[in-house]
């Protein structure tokens, strides 16, 4: 039982040291006078119209993409207990 414990703590520990590498990575793509940096893990750091930071266009589709990240997760949850595995 112990030990089962342990792994999983050992697997969320590495979850949150790939996740903090992931947001430590980026790249910036420029098109006329729009600018966009992402992060590694896919989130929208800036976007740049005419030079003007567009705040609530990028929280707007960070926002959306973790509505779509909660549905996904969930539907993968629920088709891992019906293969009975366990649920993380």
């Amino acid at each position: 039982m112990f030990e089962k414990v342990k792994e999983l703590n050992k697997f969320k520990q590495a979850q949150s040291k790939i996740k903090k590498q992931m947001e430590g990575i980026f790249s910036t793509r420029e098109k006329g006078d729009m600018r966009v940096v992402v992060r590694g893990d896919k989130k929208i750091q800036k976007i740049e119209i005419n030079g003007e930071d567009q705040k609530e266009l990028k929280d707007l589709i960070n926002d959306t993409f973790g509505d779509v990240d909660k549905k996904v997760e969930k539907q993968m949850r629920g088709q891992l207990k019906d293969l009975g595995l366990p649920d993380f």
